[in-house]
């Protein structure tokens, strides 16, 4: 086939963050491009299941518990909530809609022709789609993730009793108590969203602390702050079982070590123990393209596949799975078809759980920085920043780590309320291969808490003002 015999430059199959980014990308630099989706709306999990909704269910809930806690009450303003929970999934929904209409705008304006339906491979240029035949030169495989199964755990999102995050969005009325399995960045968000809204809340984890992955002082921490605001946990604990009897679900568990097994009864369970990358039925066997071990796609630095013209980015292929990291390989996926340089550091892609407060990290834990060598580290608390005082948010700290030698940061973690907005400039800082010192000599603006970066900096050389 020459150029000239196909239907699109590139074609794209999902329209998620990943996906949508790189088709109006490829259409931005002039490439024909289509992008196939079988869901009715644009912007894949994160739009229509995922971040989006969720972070309107935690805003609108953090107004709910400031009113209801005595939070507001002690800033003067006496309120007296009344929870509304059809108008609060309303805003929500309304959310939704407003940005996957955007998309599906930003479609229409880059002139990417969307292919609604399931697309599979027949050969490595050629999709089928809804019955139809459609050629491309290059395809990018962006097909995200979905919920992983628990064994023994039968989810079942219409009867609102044992569900995954989809569900955990659309119940109807506020559980009285809900058991969370597993304790990551989806199960303490939803979690900390139903307790909010008056829900007893247990978490169980199968690891010894909360949030794996992120750095040991902030899941301590972490955990701390959830059990303050009443999140039970059972740590190194292990889910064997669950059935339903009328509206309760029964759990069974063990010690993840082995034990005596004991019982839960709850009126929701959530199950959010990971995602998996969407694969199936996409037909790689056409095109004789493998799976690793974790049922990933490999790719090599340009996101090419094994495959000749056949291209992967986001949740199907290795590394953390998070939205922004996706939009970045989607542009750079998009730019390396078209000749150009796409390029993403993988070492510096920021991860933020959306509790109350933020949980924020970007680079190295302490423990991985140990293991390469010498580092120095600098804490400073946020009950020691002024901003945080006046806006009685007291809990959490931030934390800078650096090489010992070089002093170049290695890793910023940070517990603030808004640590989601404070790590993009700690991600900056690493791009341009910033020493702690050029953060501590960098002017932060009084009184905000990012000048809580700025005292970590400081500290890394034992320096802080305010401590």
């Amino acid at each position: 086939m020459s150029n000239t015999q196909y239907d699109y430059d590139v074609l794209v199959i999902g329209a998620g963050p990943g996906g949508y980014v790189a088709a109006i990308r490829a259409a931005q630099l002039g490439l024909k491009t289509a992008c196939a989706e079988s869901r009715d709306t644009l912007g894949g999990t994160c739009l229509n299941v995922g971040c989006i909704p969720s972070k309107a269910m935690l805003h609108a809930s953090e107004y709910f518990d400031a009113a209801s806690n005595g939070t507001m009450e002690k800033m003067g303003i006496e309120v007296k909530p009344t929870l509304n929970l059809d108008k609060m999934h309303a805003q929500r929904l309304d959310a939704v809609e407003g940005l996957t209409k955007g998309v599906a705008f930003l479609f229409k304006k880059n002139k990417v022709d969307w292919l609604q339906g399931h697309a599979a491979f027949k050969d490595a240029h050629t999709v089928e789609v809804n019955g139809e035949t459609k050629t491309a030169k290059n395809i990018v495989i962006a097909t995200g993730s979905s919920v992983t199964p628990l064994p023994n755990v039968e989810v079942d999102n219409s009867q609102h009793i044992v569900v995954d995050s989809t569900g955990a969005l659309e119940l109807p009325e506020v559980p009285q108590k809900m058991v969370v399995i597993g304790a990551g960045v989806i199960g303490l968000e939803l979690g900390s969203v139903w307790r909010r809204l008056g829900a007893e809340v247990t978490c169980i984890e199968f690891l010894d602390e909360v949030l794996p992955g992120m750095d040991g002082d902030i899941r301590k921490e972490a955990r701390k702050v959830f059990k303050k605001q009443g999140i039970d946990f059972k740590l190194s604990t292990k889910v064997t079982g669950c059935t339903v009897k009328g509206k309760k679900a029964v759990l069974t568990m063990e010690p993840a070590a082995g034990g005596e097994s004991e019982t839960l009864e709850a009126d929701c369970v959530l199950v959010s123990i990971g995602r998996k990358p969407n694969t199936d039925k996409l037909g790689l066997d056409a095109i004789g393209l493998e799976l690793n071990k974790r049922g990933q796609i490999e790719t090599d630095h340009n996101f090419s596949t094994k495959v000749d013209g056949v291209w992967a980015i986001g949740d199907v292929i290795p590394g953390p799975m998070l939205a922004h990291k996706a939009e970045d390989e989607g542009i750079a996926v998009a730019e390396n078809i078209a000749g150009l340089t796409g390029i993403v550091n993988h070492d510096v892609i920021p991860s933020v759980v959306y509790t109350w407060p933020e949980i924020a990290g970007v680079g190295l834990t302490e423990e991985q920085a140990k293991e390469q060598g010498d580092i120095k580290v600098g804490k400073f608390p946020m009950m020691a920043n002024s901003r945080a005082k006046t806006n009685h948010e007291p809990d959490g700290l931030v934390k800078i780590i650096a090489d010992a030698e070089t002093d170049r940061v290695l890793g910023v973690w940070a517990i603030a309320v808004p640590a989601g907005t404070m790590i993009a400039e700690a991600a900056l800082a690493m791009e341009f291969g910033a020493t702690s010192e050029d953060i501590a000599y960098t002017c932060h603006a009084h009184p905000t808490h990012s000048e809580a970066v700025k005292e970590a900096a400081m500290a890394v050389t034992g320096k802080p003002i305010h401590i």
